[in-house]
C-alpha cells in the first residue's frame, strides 16, 4: 500500500475520532437540560470551522475532509444549539422567578 493512501486512511480514521469528541459534550447538556458551562463563542467558532471544513471537502471530493467534518459540523452544532437552547430556558425561567 502506498504511503499516500495509508495517510488517507489515518486521516480518515483521525478525523472521525476527533469529530466524536463533541458528542460527549452535547450528551452531557441533553441530560443536565442544562449548558450554564459552555461557551457559547467557543462552539460557535468550532460549529463555523467544521461546517467550512466539511463544505470545502465536499467541493473537492476529499473523502478523509468530508468523512471527519461531516461528523464534527453535526456535533459541534448540536452542542451549539443546545447550549443556545438550554441558556435561553434558563434567561426566561430566571426573568420568571424574578417577576414572581
Amino acid at each position: 500500500m502506498e504511503v499516500t493512501a495509508i495517510l488517507e486512511v489515518l486521516a480518515t480514521i483521525t478525523g472521525v475520532m476527533m469529530s466524536l469528541a463533541y458528542y460527549p459534550q452535547a450528551y452531557k447538556i441533553w441530560k443536565r437540560k442544562s449548558a450554564k458551562d459552555v461557551s457559547v463563542i467557543a462552539f460557535a467558532m468550532l460549529a463555523a470551522g467544521t461546517t467550512v471544513w466539511l463544505l470545502w471537502g465536499l467541493s473537492t471530493g476529499s473523502i478523509p475532509i468530508i468523512t471527519g467534518f461531516a461528523a464534527g459540523a453535526i456535533g459541534s452544532n448540536l452542542v451549539l444549539f443546545s447550549t443556545l437552547y438550554y441558556n435561553s430556558k434558563s434567561k426566561k425561567a430566571n426573568a420568571e422567578k424574578n417577576i414572581k
